[in-house]
Order: C-alpha cells, then structure tokens, then sequence
C-alpha cells in the first residue's frame, strides 16, 4: 500500500525544481486572471529568474486567459525577455507592458484572441477536438479577412479558418497541444487534489490541467498549504490529484495582488451593507450614472473595464444593487463586482462559477444588457476597443459580451487628452480634449455595427454630453447635456456628422447633481 509520505515525495517539490521540468520550445498555458487573481506568480517570478542566469528554457509559447500583470513589472511583464519566447497568445496584453514592447518590436509572435475564446478553447483541446467554433469574432479584427488576431509583422500563422458550417459562416480557432499547464489553489493534499477555497475567481483551471494531461504534457500547480492524504473533502475538490503531477507551495500566496486575503472575495463571508463616502462627481460617475439608466430591474448584466465598473459602485449608492444580477467574466455571479485594479473579482455573489461556463452563457446570449468601454468609434456604429494609441492591447472578452447581448452601452468621452469640464446640474466645457474618439473609420474592429443591425441589437453610445443610437442608417444623436451646444460641442468635435433625431431630449439632469439620484424610487416603477 502507498503510504501518505511516498503520496507527498511523488507530488510536492521546490519551485525552481518544476521551473525545471519547462523544456526549451515548449507550449506552456497558465491559470489566473488579471491583477493576480488565483495566479501561480511564484512560478513566473521563478521562471524569470532562470531564465535570466541561465537563458533557458527559450523559445517559449506562453498562453494565458486573461491578460496577467499590474500595468507595471509583475505578471507577464516579467517575462518580457528577448529568447524566452518565440510566441505568445493570450487576450489583452495592455496590463503586461514589458512583455507588450517586445511585441511592438517585432520580437516575438503575439496573437490577441478573445478572452471567452480561449476560455472555452481550453475544453477542446481537452477534449481532443480540432478548435472551437463560437458565434464570436466574425467580422472583426479577429476574422482571417481582417487580422486573424496577428498583433505584429512577425506573425504570421494563421490559427484561425473561416468556416461554412450548415450554411451559415463561423470562425475555427485551431486547437494546439499543451506541454505544460501551471495551475493554482489555495491547498493540495498528498494526492495533489486541489481545492480553491480561498480564492477570488476559478477561471478554467479543471479544463486546463485535463488539456494538458491529454496532450502529453504535466500540469504543475502552486498552492498555499497542504493537507493530509484524504482530508479534503471530495466535494471541494476542483482539480483531482490524478491529473497533477506536481505541487510546490508559497506560503506567501496572496489572493490578487492588492489583497492577501479577503473572506468576501472568496465567498466565506458577506459583505456588510454599510453607509460609504459616495464616489466624487466627476466624469466617469456622470457616465456610469447614464448607463445604469438604461438598466431594467432584474437584468442579468455584465460590466466591462474602464468606467463601466463604476455602474455596481453607483448602483449600490443608489440602493438598487440587489435588484440587478451583475456578472463578471471570471465566473461571478451577482452581487457586486470590484472595480479598479481587482476588477474580476466580486462580493456578496450568488455563485462563483467557473469561466468558460460564464462564457458558454455570454455567448448565447443570456445577458439581458451589458455596459463596455470605447476608445474610437464610427459612423457605421463600428467599436475599437483594442487598438489605439500606438499600443497594442487587446479586447479581453469584449467581444463575447457584444456579440449576442441584446442591449448594448458603449460608454467613454466624447474626447480626450486635455479634456477638462464643470459639472454643476449641467455641464461646461472648459477646455475639449486634443483627440476626437468619433472617427471616419476605426482603427480595428472589435464590435462590427452593421453585423448588430442584423442581429437586431438595441446599441447606446453614451458620453458625458450626448448619447447615440444605433439604427439602420447609423449613429444617431437622441440626447444631449444640458448646457452643451449641438453644433460647437458635439458634431464639430466628430469626424462624421451623425443624424440627429427630431425629437432630441435632454439629458437626465440627475446625472450632474450631487447626492444620490433617487434610482430606488424608479425601480419601483413598472416597467
């Protein structure tokens, strides 16, 4: 019989040690999310490391979900060294700059493909299958008659096909074995079963350790503590010992990067609902503000990046919080996303579930009305959210949640660089910003307008002046702030000249007052 002791001598080694087990040209993926949501850092900062004394293991292709950084030198930025990589292939690569300037520098292959994509991607190569065909991508940046997802001159295999399956046209992303998977959990036993209770997402860590596994690879997994031979219990189990072959543990694991542990991210307690300062009335709440108007009582929504994340923050001013479903594309689901820097993480949820399932319900449309951020867009109603400033990025899982949604708000500036306004029951232009965000054509396309026109979606553009919609022969103006000129401050600060409806509105002048706006009293309307 094997004892506990031979369980543990098989599984548990030293980081460095499973550093080791990284061949030179290997197909490396790697769990978590974001700003250090349930990420195995300890295994990136070692890999750095030995990479850096030693150049090797080169020639990587790294993979991750989600883009993996601060916006500074941790995450994937630290592995932003010239030969430890041949290609990488991940989401959003905006919060990994260092790893993003050698992108830019033509060094390495990078390939950008939706956030929910390579979630469910995950499961295929599990799976044995030859890629993934979603109803997400086509006609956008991604689609072969576009990018393909290539982000420099360097790359140049295509992973995506246009398909035609029963009449109708699909993108296939190409499946691809894994050689190593680097997973996390908060405790391992002997066995190297997983739990994760003390982490704030699950992400897809179940598909990408069998990935691995049946592709021939190992699957490595960083966890806080371990446990005794057969004292999990079976139902917290996430990941069976049977296929992981290794553990190490870094007792200094904290659970994102700006928090060690938060009993409210992991779902072990709930937040109290206390009385808290309200965000300062700046530009970001007057948008987040117009958004939620457009949010019908008991919507299930998902709040994107950027300002969006304000909307559960105002919802929760406003008291309305518990009569939305707010979602985020980590798996929560209800209750209140964090925003900022944590954001993928939540509290007071009703589930937390695993990503690909989030996706899996995202793309067929489940979301009754989602909230996501624009950095350009044009008169055909096209988005880019991915491309701009010389920079390259990527669109997360934008575009999972604009493709099937059935009511849409893009929200942002109508400008930018410089803009400086006075917000006093109306709003004043004291100085526009240097660049225009209403442009002739887009630079990439991460939301294709008419490709909404077809599918019937109901599409708001939303900034702190004036509000667009989308109808058949494009962008609409349908509401103005008040104190805004039409001509000086909205059309002549656009590169197109939009249709603007006979019946114009103005709008909610709750928007630019202080204190709540008294949502609580409309959601107890009927609709």
């Amino acid at each position: 019989m094997t004892t506990g002791a031979a369980h543990a001598a098989g599984k548990v080694i030293e980081v460095r040690d499973a550093v080791g087990l990284v061949r030179d040209g290997a197909t490396i993926v790697v769990g978590g999310s974001g700003a250090g949501h349930a990420l195995p850092q300890r295994f990136i900062d070692e890999l750095a490391a030995v990479f850096a004394a030693e150049g090797r293991p080169r020639d990587l292709t790294t993979v991750r979900i989600v883009g993996i950084g601060d916006f500074a030198d941790r995450g994937f930025s630290q592995l932003g060294l010239p030969g430890l990589q041949r290609r990488t292939i991940g989401s959003n690569i905006g919060n990994e700059p260092r790893r993003g300037a050698l992108v830019e520098a033509n060094e390495v292959e990078a390939y950008s493909f939706p956030q929910g994509v390579l979630s469910e991607l995950m499961r295929e190569i599990a799976g044995g299958r030859p890629g993934l065909v979603p109803g997400v991508g086509l006609r956008t940046y991604v689609d072969p008659r576009h990018t393909g997802g290539k982000q420099n001159a360097r790359t140049t295999e295509d992973l995506v096909e246009l398909v035609t399956l029963r009449g109708r046209e699909w993108l296939l992303f190409h499946a691809f074995p894994i050689d190593v998977a680097v997973i996390r959990g908060t405790t391992a036993d002997e066995d190297g079963n997983l739990s994760m209770e003390g982490e704030a997402v699950q992400g897809e860590m179940l598909a990408m350790a069998m990935a691995a596994r049946n592709s021939g690879g190992i699957v490595i997994a960083q966890v806080r503590q371990l446990a005794t031979h057969g004292s999990l219990r079976t139902r917290d189990v996430r990941v069976p010992g049977a296929l992981v072959d290794h553990v190490y543990v870094d007792p200094d694991q904290w659970q994102t990067y700006l928090t060690k542990d938060s009993p409210y991210y992991a779902g072990a307690l709930r937040r109290p609902v206390r009385p808290e300062p309200p965000l300062p009335l700046d530009v970001r709440k007057v948008i987040a503000r117009r958004s939620l108007l457009e949010f019908p009582r008991g919507a299930i929504c998902n709040l994107g990046f950027g300002i969006s994340q304000l909307i559960g923050r105002v919802a929760w001013e406003e008291g309305i919080i518990d009569q939305l479903v707010l979602t985020v594309e980590q798996g929560i689901f209800g209750g209140a996303p964090v925003a900022g820097n944590e954001g993928g993480a939540g509290f007071n949820y009703q589930a937390m579930i695993d990503q690909p399932y989030m996706f899996d319900f995202y793309d067929g449309g489940g979301l009754d009305i989602a909230s996501l951020s624009f950095a350009e867009v044009d008169a055909e109603g096209n988005v880019n959210v991915h491309a701009f400033e010389g920079r390259v990025r990527g669109p997360g899982g934008f575009p999972n949640i604009s493709a099937r949604t059935p009511r849409i708000n893009f929200v942002g500036t109508l400008t930018a660089k410089g803009l400086e306004l006075e917000i006093d029951d109306g709003l004043r232009i004291v100085r526009d910003g240097e660049l225009g965000k209403f442009v002739p054509a887009v630079r990439e396309i991460s939301f294709n307008g008419r490709l909404a026109r077809e599918r019937g979606q109901q599409v708001r553009y939303i900034t702190e002046r004036a509000v667009f919609a989308l109808e058949d022969d494009g962008l609409v103006l349908i509401e103005v702030a008040p104190g805004v000129d039409v001509e000086r401050d909205v059309l002549g600060r656009m590169a197109f000249r939009p249709r603007v409806a006979a019946d114009l509105a103005e709008m909610d002048r709750r928007l630019y007052a202080k204190g709540p706006m008294g949502l609580a009293a409309d959601f107890g309307k009927p609709s």
